[in-house]
């Protein structure tokens, strides 16, 4: 019997090529969005480094100026914070979208695989059985010939001179 080959074992290649692919889609999104949130965790401790300055020279007297320096100043970082928890919350987004990719896509690959694996457990009992029936053909053919011998029959020219005397 001829090798066991899985007719959509080209499609399978490719459902695992585009696995891998949205693999390391997901892997370099998951990077990305964790620099962005620690880029957001230092914005924040700036804002609170800048807020905790501010108060230590409210306690020692400044200047209107100096107030409105260090307002702005918090001003500016709340806006950058701002826009950075929206950069994150975009970034979470595209990671679990792409999560769901990966997801759908593992799932056809695993029912290509499982349909691989059925297929090959179907070819192995062909070949087993095969194997098994071909056992029995050589065991008869085994028991014939010695049926034949046990006759005093001439297997080669049975044909012409032997039937008479397997007759009886």
């Amino acid at each position: 019997m001829k090798k066991f080959q899985f007719s959509l074992e080209s499609v399978l290649g490719y459902k695992q090529q585009v696995l891998e692919s949205l693999q390391n889609e997901h892997a370099i999104l998951i990077q990305k969005m964790r620099q962005q949130e620690e880029r957001l965790r230092q914005m924040e401790e700036s804002y609170r480094a800048w807020n905790e300055e501010f108060r230590q020279a409210e306690m020692e007297g400044i200047t209107v100026a100096e107030v409105m320096r260090y307002e702005s100043g918090l001003r500016f970082w709340e806006k950058e914070i701002a826009q950075q928890r929206q950069t994150v919350l975009q970034c979470q987004q595209e990671v679990e979208q792409k999560r769901r990719q990966v997801v759908a896509a593992r799932q056809e690959t695993a029912s290509l695989e499982k349909l691989r694996e059925k297929k090959q457990e179907e070819y192995r009992k062909a070949v087993q059985k095969g194997e098994e029936l071909f056992i029995e053909e050589v065991v008869a053919a085994q028991k014939a010939m010695a049926a034949l011998s046990a006759l005093d029959v001439d297997i080669i020219n049975l044909h012409a001179a032997g039937t008479a005397a397997m007759m009886t």
